[in-house]
């Protein structure tokens, strides 16, 4: 096969006709075909990792989608270059899974693929140059003129470089040409240097070698010989010490991590020296990342409630594959699931367990660790590469049976899965906004079930409109529990009015006097408190008292949120960041203040009113690390934190015996945002954070801060009349157009020319206006933010008609129209984004 540098490829057979289409991880709209080499038919299939050369210099990993005999018409097909494994690390669901996910949310597969696939399990490439060990200048027949010369040398003193390398040395923008010319006069050879990222995790052993394990005498005789050196005799001895090899001989077959040894202070040296000689042998394991746990097969007591809806849930599965179980916060959702997870995995299926927040996923691990053990795996964002990988493997391999994970875990490589559950089904937090796939775990959850044949059980104690609306109009089934578990009773609801106690001077660091009281008196009794503010940050931004100046993004259009500990203000779009000026740059006045409240202020108000209390905070700054989560969490669980202020990862599933008041400092905030959903999230995220008071047999109290308790919706929280706050909301949203009752479309249009992209944005729109389905199309507007990463955002908004095919019809047509923007001369910059229920 001709290629930039000549004939590298060797000919093949011209009975080798056999082809694959291969799933490359690049935004293009096909699977590429190439050439299955007659040395590799036997060896590979669907769901295997390729490595295939992708243009003239880029070399990918490939995932094998299908298998035929019909070359390309349009190109010649490039051979495979290698295959990566002897098994399949993708099965044909998977592959099934992905292309619905690229056709329902307006994607590529090879997003898909991208997205889906482990870091670990790509490779990476860079071409690179040597020089070639046999080539002489001095007998070479091939004469050199000088950059091909400076080249040469640059190499003999580097050993080797990557294009982009050699192109700085010579100062030209494309050496391809020189390059080709060398390896036609053999002067340099070109290679792929491929890493693979996934290393599987070795432990170095140690053990005493058959002479001396076997025969105490030949031991006695070593200890003997050895008495006079006392660093080797204090190795032996502690060996024997953790190794009783004479009373559990099979104890020396599995050995002794040499961590051990060097941990415990003794010598490297006369270790080597030990090993050496044949006394000791060392050799290397492959080992787990993760604890080696055994399930104690712990029995689940469900209370007679529990087991009545237990069994509702199995009837309505007879019926329905999706079921919809609507049960109060603390009424004991967890050991419902634990029993049916139990069961499946007896009948010889897999499950998956998807939460929407790595804190909720840390706090329910050890909980169910003791349950299921080693059989159940754990995959979040927060897992290393490696770690990641090694569940991957687990489920492909049989080993892991049952995972529980953020939303990434639905690319797993599940192949006899028997039931997903999606608990606190409602959380926004499910939804992936970027990069591509942009899709919500809980909807690809049911597409997921749905090729499985499984079920899906979405849980939630305050379910989605969404969710609620197919239960009751039969599509889902349905149960519902209003019962706290055990003795358990629900809190006390009290709206504090931030207006009254301001005019009466009782707001004290914008806490009321009733909040405050509540929390006095809960750290009197040694109980513990939850601050909920959802903002992160010291406050949403600082501002002259004189001029009104506010600090701005340089590259987006917001405001700076100022972050106290560090005296920095920074863009959470963004991540641009710039020390707090002592003056106003607009005035020159030294009078700024901070403006609203973050965490970061609200935990500082706190040490101020009760200095003795200990305070921390939760939030993405504070749970930045690995084991972020899981250190607060812990820290909280055993008492040793008396008050908790966080964002809406304290809301979520957290379960702890001694808290009883709750605090949510800002209502108004969440309740007055700009977005349809702003209703149900307000009534979500205040039921669920007032969950985590009272969850035994203490009376929990929730105090609502806000400036105007008269709203409707808090006395629908307070009541906890869910359903009427259902149908009213719902009125607004079938006489408006809005979700359930139809399909939402969102296409962003970004580039760094404000009038390019308006203009992109506004042509877009027409020829979307001409696509002839039912529909509503609104704008271009400008972005809620404008201008984000120094790009400047326009959106378009398609309502679409939900009976019928006007959605695959529709983005049938806007790929098509997207792909014509895409090569318009005017628009080649300008790049567009499509959001499949974006909200």
């Amino acid at each position: 096969m001709e290629s930039l540098f000549g004939d590298l490829y060797p000919q093949e057979d011209s009975k080798s006709n056999l082809f694959a289409d291969i799933i490359l991880p690049v935004p293009i709209p096909k699977m590429f075909t190439y050439k299955i080499p007659r040395s590799m038919a036997e060896q590979i299939g669907i769901g295997f990792r390729v490595i295939v050369q992708f243009g003239k210099k880029k070399v990918l990993t490939g995932i094998i989608g299908k298998v035929h005999q019909k070359p390309p018409a349009a190109y010649e097909a490039k051979p495979i270059l290698d295959i990566l494994d002897n098994h399949a690390t993708v099965n044909p669901l998977q592959i099934r899974f992905w292309a619905w996910m690229a056709d329902y949310y307006c994607c590529h597969i090879g997003e898909v693929m991208n997205a889906a696939l482990p870091s670990g399990l790509k490779l990476s490439s860079e071409s690179k140059i040597q020089l070639n060990p046999t080539y002489d200048s001095d007998t070479s027949t091939y004469p050199l003129d000088d950059r091909e010369g400076i080249l040469l040398q640059a190499l003999a003193n580097k050993g080797e470089m990557t294009y982009e390398e050699c192109e700085n040395v010579l100062g030209l923008k494309s050496i391809h040409g020189i390059i080709k010319s060398l390896v036609i006069k053999e002067a340099i050879l070109v290679f792929e240097q491929l890493r693979e990222k996934y290393a599987p995790k070795v432990e170095s052993r140690i053990r005493l070698s058959k002479e001396y394990a076997s025969d105490k005498k030949a031991l006695e005789a070593l200890f003997n010989e050895i008495a006079n050196k006392p660093k080797q005799e204090e190795i032996l001895l502690k060996y024997l010490q953790e190794i009783p090899v004479y009373k559990q001989p099979e104890l020396n077959q599995k050995g002794l991590d040499k961590k051990v040894i060097t941990e415990a202070g003794l010598s490297v040296s006369s270790l080597k020296t030990l090993i050496k000689n044949g006394v000791l042998e060392e050799y290397k394991i492959i080992i787990s990342r993760f604890e080696e746990e055994e399930g104690n097969g712990e029995e689940i007591v469900l209370s007679d409630l529990q087991s009545k809806t237990l069994g509702e849930i199995k009837s309505q599965f007879e019926e329905k594959n999706t079921v919809l179980f609507h049960g109060i916060t603390g009424s004991g959702k967890t050991e419902i699931y634990i029993t049916l997870i139990k069961e499946v995995l007896a009948g010889g299926s897999q499950v998956l367990l998807l939460l929407p927040e790595i804190a909720l996923t840390t706090h329910m691990v050890g909980r169910l660790r003791k349950v299921f053990g080693s059989s159940m795996g754990v995959y979040h964002s927060k897992y290393s590469d490696n770690e990641r990988v090694e569940v991957w493997n687990g489920v492909l391999s049989g080993k892991i049976s049952f995972v529980i994970g953020a939303r990434s875990s639905i690319f797993l490589p599940f192949d006899s899965l028997g039931m997903v559950i999606v608990d606190e089904e409602h959380e926004s937090s499910y939804k992936q906004f970027d990069p591509a796939p942009r899709f919500q775990a809980r909807d690809a959850a049911i597409m997921l079930s749905w090729i499985h044949q499984a079920k899906t059980l979405l849980g939630s104690a305050t379910p989605s409109f969404e969710s609620f609306y197919n239960a009751r109009t039969k599509k889902y089934g349905y149960l519902a529990l209003d019962k706290r578990y055990g003795e358990a009773q629900l809190p006390e609801y009290h709206l504090a009015d931030m207006l009254v106690d301001k005019k009466k001077n009782l707001l004290k660091l914008d806490f009321t006097r009733l909040l405050r009281e509540k929390i006095q008196e809960a750290l009197s009794n040694q109980e513990q408190v939850l601050i909920f503010q959802n903002r992160r940050g010291y406050a949403p931004y600082i501002a002259c008292e004189d001029c009104g100046w506010i600090p701005e993004c340089e590259h987006c259009d917001v405001s700076l949120t100022y972050h106290q500990f560090g005296e920095e203000m920074r863009c959470h779009y963004c991540g641009f960041k710039e020390k707090v000026p002592h003056a106003c740059p607009a005035c020159g006045s030294n009078k700024l203040g901070a403006v609203g409240l973050g965490t970061e202020r609200i935990e500082e108000s706190l040490s101020l009113l009760f200095p003795e209390a200990r305070i921390a905070r939760m939030d993405l700054d504070t749970t930045r690390s690995k084991y972020g989560y899981q250190q607060l969490l812990e820290e909280f669980g055993s008492g040793n934190i008396d008050i908790l202020v966080g964002t809406q990862m304290i809301t979520k599933g957290l379960d702890f015996d001694r808290v009883t008041v709750v605090g949510i400092m800002d209502a108004d905030r969440i309740l007055y945002f700009p977005d349809f959903r702003a209703g149900e999230r307000a009534f979500q995220q205040i039921t669920q954070v007032a969950g985590r008071a009272g969850r035994r047999d203490k009376k929990g109290a929730v105090i609502i801060q806000t400036r105007k308790p008269e709203e409707a919706i808090f006395g629908q929280v307070i009541s906890g009349d869910y359903k009427n706050f259902y149908i009213q909301e719902m009125g607004d949203r079938q006489r408006f157009f809005y979700p359930p009752f139809v399909k939402i479309i969102k296409i962003t249009t970004r580039h760094k020319d404000y009038k390019i992209s308006e203009k992109a944005a506004r042509h877009l729109h027409n020829l979307m206006g001409e696509i002839d389905v039912k529909k509503i199309m609104l704008g271009p507007e400008k972005g809620l933010v404008g201008k984000i990463k120094n790009q400047y955002i326009f959106e378009s908004i398609a309502k679409l008609d939900k009976s019928g095919n006007a959605q695959a019809q529709f983005k049938h047509d806007l790929l098509l129209l997207l792909e014509e923007m895409q090569v318009h001369k005017d628009f080649r910059g300008v790049r567009f984004v499509v959001d499949v229920d974006p909200y």
